[in-house]
């Protein structure tokens, strides 16, 4: 009798340098490296999102993304009250996305929850370059090729140019990346280009997210 294989580990795929996962999570950048490193964040300017996030974290889900030039490293988000949010950023080169969603709810006085419904990328994917998110989960099944796990933060040269993070905290970077069923909580998003096709929003009352 053997023992049925843990689906939160590594698992070898077809050619060299491939790695799977067969649920992907972005707690492989430990949050707790995040905090230690706030102080210095803050010293050397070395924020993630360029811009004070707002109070509310959104959802976006996809039936898969597929990247070039993969990063991932810990680091910080700040509000407009200049409260320090840890998050892991996820920094790809070049990335499509298939049937994209995203949603974000807003509880109103009296009228209670309002959600807005962003859908793209239906019939031809969403296209975006140095594209950097900045979450706090993320799920799917992942495929890396060429991954490097343990990378210091401030070494790394896969992802896009700007896609570095602090020296001697944690990091990994890979060739590709292809992430089917995606579920991930952000706080902010950024791109240089970011090209939806079919882009259809709507905004409705109650609670209707992405998943």
């Amino acid at each position: 009798m053997t023992d049925a294989p843990n689906p939160n580990l590594p698992e070898a795929s077809g050619g060299t340098g491939r790695v799977r996962w067969r649920r992907f999570a972005v707690l492989t950048v430990p949050a707790v490296a995040v905090t230690a490193g706030l102080g210095i964040a803050l010293a050397q300017g070395a924020l993630a999102a360029s811009f004070a996030v707002s109070g509310q974290q959104f959802k976006v889900s996809a039936n898969s993304l597929e990247g070039e030039g993969f990063a991932q490293y810990g680091s910080v988000d700040v509000n407009a009250r200049e409260e320090l949010i840890p998050v892991a950023v996820t920094a790809i080169r070049e990335a499509k996305l298939h049937d994209l969603c995203q949603s974000v709810v807003t509880t109103l006085p009296v009228i209670g929850d309002i959600s807005l419904n962003l859908t793209a990328g239906k019939k031809s994917p969403v296209e975006a370059s140095n594209l950097f998110v900045d979450a706090t989960q993320l799920a799917g099944d992942a495929v890396f090729t060429n991954i490097e796990i343990g990378r210091d933060a401030s070494t790394l040269d896969k992802g896009p140019a700007e896609a570095v993070g602090m020296q001697d905290l944690f990091a990994q970077q890979a060739d590709t990346v292809k992430i089917t069923g995606l579920q991930q909580t952000a706080w902010a998003t950024n791109a240089g280009t970011f090209k939806l096709s079919g882009l259809s929003m709507n905004i409705a009352k109650g609670k209707k997210e992405c998943f």
